[in-house]
């Protein structure tokens, strides 16, 4: 809110569009998780759709794998990571959500000198949907397993985008 002249306050256009809620400006990164693969989709840098952008192949070294992501991250000049959590449909967290959640912790600490945000999504049924729209796209079975963890990845960061989590 700014002081109009008369001594009230009023709102700005962008306060009034968003109800006071800070609007995040920048690009943002989804990250989702995988024992063998893990896809990367990144916005656009005004924040309002999400793109596939990589699939990284993992190595069995947690530590260099971090290091390629985090490379990644500031490659792409993102200001928040969106990793997606994994949760049983139930919304209980096993064995993926639990990894998804340290990983999201060992991010967090790596970043947050760098100032980018890290924070966790519901990714139920994302690579689910994006299998569906691979294969209602003519996309062949072959090569759907290569591009499905990215794509997963921008359906995850889509919905972060649309919920009033990614308008914060």
């Amino acid at each position: 809110m700014r002081a109009s002249g008369d001594g009230g306050m009023r709102r700005s256009s962008e306060e009034a569009v968003t109800g006071g809620v800070p609007v995040r400006r920048g690009r943002a990164l989804g990250v989702d998780l995988g024992s063998r693969r893990i896809g990367i989709a990144v916005t656009d840098s005004d924040g309002t759709m999400a793109l596939p952008r990589a699939t990284l192949i993992r190595t069995g070294d947690v530590a260099h794998d971090r290091r390629r992501l985090v490379e990644l991250i500031l490659e792409e000049e993102a200001v928040v990571v969106v990793v997606g959590l994994p949760l049983s449909l139930d919304g209980s967290r096993g064995r993926a959500a639990m990894a998804a959640v340290e990983e999201a912790a060992a991010l967090r600490e790596q970043l947050e000198a760098r100032h980018i945000g890290v924070e966790l999504f519901d990714e139920r049924l994302t690579t689910v949907s994006a299998h569906q729209a691979l294969a209602a796209g003519g996309t062949g079975s072959r090569r759907r397993r290569h591009v499905v963890d990215q794509a997963a990845a921008a359906v995850m960061l889509s919905a972060w985008l649309d919920s009033s989590v990614g308008t914060k």
